[in-house]
């Protein structure tokens, strides 16, 4: 579906002067005839962020633009065709844009830094996009893993306008002191990309950005005014050193932004956790042999780095383990470089949070399960004994969460079936009873009690009623 607002016949008929308006307080005499006599390709696209440039920026600086939280502020999809000639075969193209961070290295903490503000700022998004002044655009999405980017599509041939909000101010990500630090500054990156021949959108074609830094509402205006009433007082030959102020801010070309690991990919990927290995015998066979399944492990410790681990064996080492944002800080780095590494160098590099996690990960630190219990299947009565002497074998079901659904999991590992396969799970009681399982119960549940667990065949479900003597 696309969004956009019945426009005047003015809006199409006069793109070169939407354009040359846009661009014109940076087409100045010496640009406009470099862009006139310069025999260079250039990229047929320009993006204008409609927001004024802060006039306290030295002449060879990177332009700086205040925004208010919250605020929406249009940013124009140029293509420059009537300023230059190009050729765009598509009908569509698909814009990418970011809020991402100015400094290094916060750019290396980037996950952690999301990561915090989201657990600070539960169901809010960094960047959103306001449709209802959004002009031309289609399919206007934004994942709800990946706070701080949007997409959409919209037509190089007639000119579109996005409207976008940031919700988080520069100052969020300072850290606290003594107040009125100063805030960090973000940059606002737009990666355009047109189809393949599969039609999905991965030539990329163009990439612009521009500093900025994003204040509480008003305070970008405020801001504003002083830093033009500090310049004001400068003597004439000090003001020459600084840029003039422009009421718009031109995106300049850039290189794309890194293809960060799918969110939605990671966050799928299991947590180096207390886990059961899996056992061979199932509910039909009436009991779980010595011989075919010894105690169950913990599967989790056991991808320990080694010395001789290669800089690709740490890499996929640390997408395992969840610190694919550090991969290209340590892909020079091998096994024993990484285990030379004390817990505040991993601090220092990575910040607290992960800096603990991976220290503890390296080390091979395994996380505690929150409760034991141990189970045995009952034998039939003309079942010849599983043990010499007639002892019954137990097994260990290490639960990390105390829930019923958890339960149901490990069971159903433990005897090779799905969860779905079990139906309900009962806890006999005083005169043989049959209580109904719930996650309270299983919270009661005391430090490695045991169970024997018979089976009901539930005939309509064709699955199984487990009940915990």
């Amino acid at each position: 579906m696309l969004f956009c607002h019945s426009q005047p016949e003015s809006y199409h008929q006069h793109s070169a002067t939407y354009i040359r308006e846009a661009l014109a307080p940076f087409l100045k005499n010496e640009e406009a005839r470099h862009v006139v006599e310069s025999g260079v390709k250039r990229s047929p696209f320009q993006h204008v962020l409609c927001a004024a440039t802060s006039p306290a920026v030295k002449q060879q600086e990177e332009t700086l633009t205040y925004l208010n939280q919250g605020q929406s502020y249009e940013i124009r999809m140029l293509n420059r065709k009537l300023v230059e000639y190009t050729d765009i075969s598509s009908k569509y193209v698909k814009s990418i844009v970011r809020v991402v961070f100015h400094d290094r290295r916060l750019q290396y903490m980037e996950h952690q830094q999301l990561e915090g503000w989201r657990w600070n700022r539960p169901g809010d998004r960094i960047l959103d996009i306001d449709i209802p002044l959004s002009v031309g655009i289609a399919e206007p999405r934004a994942h709800p893993l990946q706070l701080n980017t949007i997409e959409f599509l919209w037509d190089p041939e007639k000119n579109a306008s996005v409207f976008i909000q940031v919700n988080c101010i520069s100052t969020e990500f300072t850290p606290r002191k003594h107040g009125g630090e100063k805030g960090v500054p973000f940059r606002i990156q737009v990666d355009t990309f047109t189809p393949n021949e599969q039609g999905e959108y991965l030539e990329h074609v163009h990439s612009s950005s521009c500093q900025v830094k994003v204040f509480k509402p008003k305070g970008a205006d405020r801001k504003l005014k002083t830093d033009r009433e500090k310049i004001d007082k400068k003597a004439l030959q000090d003001r020459e050193k600084y840029q003039p102020s422009h009421e718009t801010t031109m995106l300049t070309e850039c290189s794309p932004w890194p293809d960060a690991l799918n969110l939605s990919s990671t966050s799928s990927t299991p947590s180096p956790v207390y886990h059961s290995s899996p056992t061979s015998c199932s509910f039909t066979d009436g009991n779980c042999s010595p011989d075919q399944q010894g105690e169950l492990l913990v599967a989790g410790c056991s991808d320990h780095l080694v010395p001789s681990s290669s800089p690709q064996d740490i890499q996929q080492w640390l997408h395992r383990h969840r610190f694919s944002p550090f991969s290209r800080l340590f892909s020079c780095f091998s096994g024993a470089d990484l285990l030379r590494m004390s817990r505040e160098d991993l601090i220092q590099i990575c910040g607290p949070a992960d800096g603990i996690r991976l220290f503890n990960t390296i080390k091979g630190r395994c996380i505690q399960p929150r409760l034991t219990i141990y189970v045995c299947q009952q034998q039939s009565r003309n079942q010849p004994p599983i043990k010499p002497g007639g002892g019954d074998v137990y097994h260990a079901l290490y639960l990390e969460e105390l829930t019923l659904l958890d339960l149901s999991e490990k069971i159903a590992t433990l005897y090779s079936v799905t969860p779905q396969q079990i139906t309900h799970i009962y806890r006999q009681g005083p005169t043989g009873i049959h209580v109904l399982a719930s996650d309270e119960m299983v919270q009661n549940f005391s430090e490695e009690t045991s169970f024997i667990i018979s089976t009901i065949r539930d005939e309509k479900t064709d699955g199984y009623h487990v009940v915990l003597k």
